[in-house]
């Protein structure tokens, strides 16, 4: 599969780190420049919010359609097309003249910058099993920064150069991260022999075959739904407060929520000292307690925060130690197993949000932390059921 001897394993985790960041903030550039691309090509803010969308959907797109890809082709050569691919598509986005192609454009955007989803197979192979949880928490953690940064860089960037600007530097560094990374990974060969139809098809008979698969990923897209929840109805519970507070404050507990980084970090320690049934379970009662609180933030920011910290902390280790579990579930397999993992993940997150939509409009912000709370308790139960053969899986794999 690799040969780790041409690997420097902490260099190039680290590497790998920096280019899941750098890549998934492609995603998120466009956000707070919506207000300038809608000027700039002279469309409504409704409108100018579909680049974003577009954006999003061509990402879910692409972990459906492009992911599995990884575990049937060279994944370095992939990462360096799908770099050049993301590349030339920032720069068409840039020179766009028409709301008409950038919304296209923004699409394939996202579905170009996939990268960072091939990465945690990479650095979960390239280490010995025992420091894959460490490895894949690394990687992680440069994805959440870049994601938490991508908006402020973004923002910050675009006031002074300019959005068209913005997407030219970013193309400049998809080359920089391309030419790097080729010299940097080994070559991989591939796991799956077959035509790509048999490698889609591959997609259910994994989710069939594997329970602990079924039953992680479940988890994993309630939690993703109950944070995706929280999210979506922060600014209108705020603003419902005594202090009507505005969309900067929701931006600021976005900036709170970066201590989640420091989640996906430890979690490779935790997993070490304790089980994988002991970290789900532990984290996932963070992200209940999380909820707990939100209840009795109706009137004061005073819980806000500490929830917040709780959830984003919760919510990160138990991404990381679920997906290193999965990607351990069969080494032959890892982009596919990944791919059934995040897109179950993506679809709970989908749910999330539309339910925190029902519940703020039907029952307020109780409503939304009493959802949001079961979600985290249907999560927890599942985990504490089926982590426990987790660590026998993961034995087996190795």
């Amino acid at each position: 599969m690799v040969d780790n001897a041409t690997v420097t394993p902490g260099r190039t985790i680290w590497l790998m780190a920096v280019t899941a960041g750098t890549v998934v903030a492609n995603n998120y550039y466009n956000q707070p420049l919506l207000g300038e691309m809608a000027a700039d090509l002279s469309v409504s803010d409704q409108a100018a919010s579909w680049i974003a969308s577009a954006t999003q959907i061509g990402y879910a797109l692409g972990l459906l359609a492009l992911l599995p890809l990884g575990d049937r082709v060279d994944r370095r050569r992939m990462i360096s097309l799908m770099l050049c691919l993301s590349a030339v598509m920032m720069v068409l986005f840039s020179l766009a003249g028409t709301y008409a192609l950038v919304v296209p454009l923004g699409f394939l955007i996202g579905l170009t910058s996939i990268v960072p989803q091939i990465l945690p197979p990479i650095a979960s192979q390239i280490v010995p099993p025992e420091s894959a949880p460490s490895a894949v928490g690394k990687v992680m953690a440069g994805l959440l920064l870049g994601i938490v940064l991508s908006r402020f860089v973004g923002g910050w960037l675009g006031d002074l150069i300019g959005w068209r600007q913005v997407y030219l530097v970013a193309a400049g560094i998809m080359i920089v991260l391309m030419i790097v990374l080729r010299l940097s990974l080994p070559a991989f060969a591939p796991t799956f022999k077959g035509s790509y139809l048999d490698l889609m098809g591959s997609l259910k008979t994994l989710f069939l075959r594997h329970p602990l698969l079924r039953s992680i990923s479940f988890a994993a897209a309630l939690q993703f739904g109950a944070f995706s929840l929280f999210w979506t109805t922060l600014a209108f519970h705020l603003s419902a407060m005594p202090g009507h507070y505005s969309a900067r404050m929701a931006g600021s507990f976005a900036l709170v929520g970066a201590v989640g980084v420091l989640g996906a970090l430890a979690t490779g320690r935790a997993v070490s000292r304790f089980s994988t049934r002991q970290v789900l379970v532990f984290s996932g009662a963070l992200m209940l307690l999380a909820f707990v609180l939100f209840m009795g933030a109706t009137r004061s920011l005073v819980l806000m925060v500490p929830a917040v910290i709780l959830l984003d902390l919760g919510m990160q280790m138990s991404h990381v130690t679920s997906m290193s579990t999965i990607l351990g579930i069969d080494r032959q397999s890892t982009s596919r197993l990944n791919t059934v993992y995040m897109v179950t993940r993506f679809a709970g997150g989908a749910l999330g949000t539309v339910a925190g939509g029902f519940a703020w409009h039907y029952g307020g912000w109780m409503a939304v932390t009493m959802v949001g709370a079961l979600f985290c308790l249907v999560a927890l139960l599942i985990n504490a059921g089926a982590s426990s053969t987790a660590e026998g899986s993961m034995t087996d794999a190795v």
